[in-house]
């Protein structure tokens, strides 16, 4: 999915340290009750979520490559229940929870193995994949 962020998860005795290795590197923090967001000089964004919901991601990470740098990213299921999250979230502007809805409907659209997982209010919603 295309964006201008990068969200990390990082395990919880760590989050101290990544703040500061951000900060050395020259990035901005900005502190909230769910994450550290950063700034540096480009366009991209850094939200470190901090968030108990996102604990368990780093254990069930798998690896991938982004643009030629082998990283561990979120598995899908994870990927899918953090949008999921966050399109329920009553918090989040009308514009974050229509985005996250649209990347709900390209992870099953692109993974129909993923179309069980969605509860019935978002199977309404969003069309089910040819298998």
């Amino acid at each position: 999915m295309v964006t201008q962020d990068v969200d990390l998860v990082v395990a919880t005795e760590s989050v101290e340290r990544a703040v500061q290795l951000l900060e050395e590197a020259g990035f901005k923090s900005e502190r909230f009750p769910w994450s550290v967001n950063f700034k540096g000089v480009s366009k991209i964004s850094i939200q470190l979520s901090t968030e108990d919901f996102y604990s368990a991601f780093p254990d069930r990470s798998v690896p991938a490559d982004i643009h030629g740098i082998l990283m561990r990213v979120a598995a899908l299921d994870d990927t899918l229940r953090g949008k999921i999250k966050g399109w329920k979230d009553s918090e989040h502007r009308q514009s974050k929870k229509i985005k996250d809805l649209g990347d709900v409907a390209r992870l099953v659209e692109s993974h129909a193995h993923l179309w069980p997982q969605l509860d019935v209010e978002l199977q309404q919603l969003i069309q089910k994949p040819a298998i």
